[in-house]
C-alpha cells in the first residue's frame, strides 16, 4: 500500500432553483403553529430549495458534471461513491450508483454506495476513497464522491424538532498528492445505542439530545489536535445545517466564538442529506471566503449517530469546479 496526503481536488454543489418557505411546508409536514415557530425562531430556518419535478438524478448529477468538465478528468476517476442517507432513494431495479456512474460515462470506474453513517456519509466516503487510492498505488487516479438526495415523502423531509430536510447535492474529485485541499485529519465516532435514529424512544432521544453538543464538541476537538493544530489555527468550522440552536450548544461547549462558524447557509438552505458541509464550501469559495494555506474545519452528525471532523489546509481549487449552489443552472 501507497502513502499519499488524501486530497480534495475539486468540490461542486448544486441545488435547485425553486426556494420554498418555510411556513409554505407546514401543511405538508403536519406542523402546528408552535412548530413552526420552532423551527423559525429557535432553529433560524427561513426557506429550503425544493422542487418535487425533478429527479433524482436532476439534482445529484449536476455537480459532478461541473467537476467532470475539466479535459482529462474523467479518464482519471476509478471509483464512483454516492454517499446517501435514505436507504431507498430509488426503485428497486435500479442501483443509484451505478446509474450515476454510468450516465456520467464513468465506464472504467468501479460504483458503489454508502449509506449506514447517514448525513456523516459524506466525509466518510472521501475517507474511503482516499483508502481505495491508497491499497491501489496509481498515481495520478482519483475517485468522485458524489451526496445528495431528495426529500421525495414528508415523512424524510421532518426531523421531529430537529430539522426540515432541503433538496441538494454535492460532488468531490480525491486523490492523491493532487494541488487541491489538503485533508490532515479525519475523526468519527457511532454512538450505536442510538441506531434506531427517528424511531428512538423517549428516553433515548432525550439521552441523545444532552449528549449531542458535548459528542460532537469532543469529536472536533479530537480532529483538530490529529491535525497538529489548536482551534485558534482554525479559520472557520464549515458546519451541516442541521439547525441554529444545536450549533449554539456546540459552540458553547467547544469555547469557540461564534463567528468561527459558518451558519449563514442555515436559513438558506437548511439541512441537506449529506451534502451540507460541501454546499457550504462552495458558497465560501465562490464569495472569496478561503484563504490560501489556512486551516478549516468540516463538522457533521449523521443520524443513528454518526459524529464526525475532518482538517484541511485550503489550496486554491481549479478554476473549472467553482460553481456554487447560487450559480450553477439547470438540471441534467
Amino acid at each position: 500500500m501507497t502513502t499519499g496526503v488524501t486530497t480534495l481536488e475539486a468540490i461542486a454543489s448544486y441545488a435547485p432553483e425553486r426556494r420554498v418557505p418555510v411556513e409554505d411546508l407546514a401543511d405538508r409536514l403536519g406542523l402546528r403553529p408552535t412548530k413552526l415557530r420552532l423551527f423559525q425562531r429557535v432553529h433560524g430556518l427561513r426557506e429550503i430549495r425544493f422542487d418535487q419535478e425533478l429527479g433524482l438524478f436532476d439534482v445529484v448529477l449536476p455537480a459532478a458534471r461541473q467537476i467532470l468538465a475539466e479535459p482529462g478528468t474523467a479518464d482519471r476517476v476509478r471509483h464512483v461513491l454516492y454517499a446517501h442517507t435514505t436507504q431507498a432513494v430509488a426503485p428497486a431495479h435500479v442501483e443509484p450508483a451505478r446509474e450515476i456512474r454510468d450516465r456520467l460515462g464513468l465506464h472504467r470506474a468501479e460504483a458503489f454506495a454508502l449509506s449506514h453513517q447517514n448525513c456523516a456519509g459524506g466525509m466518510a466516503a472521501v475517507d474511503v476513497a482516499a483508502e481505495l487510492l491508497r491499497a491501489e498505488g496509481r498515481p495520478g487516479d482519483c475517485a468522485l464522491v458524489v451526496t445528495g438526495e431528495q426529500a421525495f415523502s414528508p415523512k424524510i423531509q421532518l426531523i421531529e424538532d430537529v430539522a426540515i430536510m432541503g433538496d441538494a447535492a454535492a460532488a468531490c474529485l480525491v486523490t492523491l498528492d493532487g494541488t487541491g485541499d489538503a485533508v490532515r485529519s479525519y475523526a468519527t465516532r457511532t454512538l450505536g445505542e442510538f441506531s434506531a435514529a427517528m424511531l428512538l424512544d423517549e428516553e433515548k432521544s432525550l439521552r441523545f439530545g444532552k449528549l449531542y453538543a458535548p459528542e460532537l464538541a469532543d469529536v472536533m476537538r479530537q480532529a483538530v489536535a490529529e491535525a497538529g493544530l489548536g482551534f485558534q489555527d482554525i479559520d472557520l468550522v464549515i458546519p451541516h445545517n442541521v439547525n441554529l440552536q444545536s450549533w449554539r450548544q456546540a459552540i458553547g461547549e467547544l469555547g469557540i466564538p461564534r463567528e468561527q462558524v459558518f451558519l449563514e447557509n442555515v436559513g438558506r438552505f437548511s439541512h441537506c442529506f449529506a451534502s451540507d458541509v460541501f454546499l457550504n464550501y462552495t458558497t465560501l469559495r465562490d464569495a472569496g471566503r478561503l484563504t490560501e494555506g489556512r486551516h478549516y474545519l468540516f463538522a457533521t452528525v449523521g443520524l443513528g449517530a454518526t459524529f464526525a471532523a475532518m482538517v484541511f489546509t485550503h489550496h486554491t481549487p481549479r478554476p473549472t469546479a467553482r460553481s456554487g449552489p447560487d450559480t450553477a443552472r439547470g438540471a441534467a
